[in-house]
């Protein structure tokens, strides 16, 4: 029987970095060796060849904090060029730094045209070092994009094991392998030996025919994020508007309030026409929206997190500046 068919495209990150010997897992960008190009990797793990015809496409060989808009755009060009080239191509992985890593597969949920599989994977040790995830990460994510139950989930993020949606997924942990974790509600598969085992299919998805089409958007509308803390004053909001900041989203203070100074500097941002999105720095659980801040035209970011709620209004105002379709916008993606 012939085997799916699966393009892994490569970005650089830990999963594809060499570190200067086997017990240098952490200063492993200090050693000097080159990130692996996406063939290289594909080659040094032939256990892929068990589980799908792999092609391997080379993207970037970069760390992910060097990862933003262009690079977005890029990998959706790359995505469509290896499917035209590709038609019997069964899904995608791209291979990715876990810096950015939840960012990348949130754009590319919002953003990709159709229900084709698109898995994105990194690893939390270099290739070289001693019991690296990396080689385990990318034959589970292979495995989970040839499976046609990957179909119309969006985005996936596989590591370690799990399968979880773009929206939900974050990053908990600086070191530890399981540091990929859905706060509120969990993996949505396990990948197992005999079997990738799913348990519920995310609700909160934009259909294909709803999704951002960015291809002639060179550079988006400008979003900062600010972070509540105690005594915060406010000038952030105010340099980042000066800066000409299109949209702020706001980390506050759970349950979504930022303080008295932050909220007035904000109102007036609001009053100059930016977009306002309240998140919270609590890592889990919504921004509950409330009628003071509704009537001073503050949205709501329901459940994501900071950065995710930032790609998701950078994206909003490249459609509409209106309110109403922000938020429902935030309520359904």
């Amino acid at each position: 029987m012939d085997k799916p068919k699966v393009a892994v495209i490569g970005t650089g990150g830990t999963i594809a970095s060499q570190g200067s010997g086997p017990l240098d897992t952490q200063d492993y960008a200090s050693s000097g060796r080159p990130i692996l190009k996406a063939d290289e990797l594909v080659a040094g793990v032939p256990a892929l060849a068990e589980v799908a015809e792999v092609i391997a496409v080379p993207f970037a060989n970069i760390a992910s904090t060097a990862i933003g808009w262009a690079e977005w755009r890029g990998l959706l060009a790359a995505i469509a060029a290896t499917r035209a080239a590709h038609p019997d191509l069964a899904g995608v992985v791209v291979t990715h730094g876990t810096a950015t890593l939840e960012e990348t597969a949130y754009f590319l949920s919002l953003t990709l045209p159709d229900d084709m599989p698109v898995v994105v994977t990194g690893a939390q040790r270099p290739f070289t070092g001693l019991s690296t995830d990396a080689p385990m990460n990318l034959v589970a994510a292979v495995r989970v994009a040839a499976d046609p139950q990957s179909r119309g989930l969006g985005a996936l993020v596989v590591l370690n094991d799990e399968v979880h949606a773009a929206r939900e997924v974050t990053k908990t942990s600086t070191g530890r392998l399981q540091t990929f974790r859905a706060p509120d509600f969990g993996a949505l598969a396990h990948v197992d030996a005999d079997r990738i085992s799913h348990w519920r299919r995310p609700t909160r998805l934009l259909p294909p025919a709803e999704r951002f089409d960015v291809a002639a958007i060179e550079t988006p509308p400008r979003v900062d994020v600010t972070y509540s803390v105690a005594g915060g004053d406010g000038v952030a909001t105010r340099a980042f508007l000066a800066a000409g900041a299109k949209g702020i989203v706001c980390a506050a203070f759970a349950p979504g309030f930022p303080t008295p100074a932050e909220r007035e500097a904000l109102a007036e941002a609001i009053g100059q026409g930016c977009a306002v999105v309240l998140s919270t720095r609590a890592g889990s659980g919504r921004a509950f929206p409330t009628r003071r801040y509704g009537e001073q035209g503050f949205l709501s970011a329901d459940n994501l997190n900071p950065q995710k709620a930032r790609v998701l209004l950078m994206l909003a105002l490249t459609r509409t500046t209106d309110r109403a379709e922000i938020e429902a916008l935030f309520a359904r993606a």
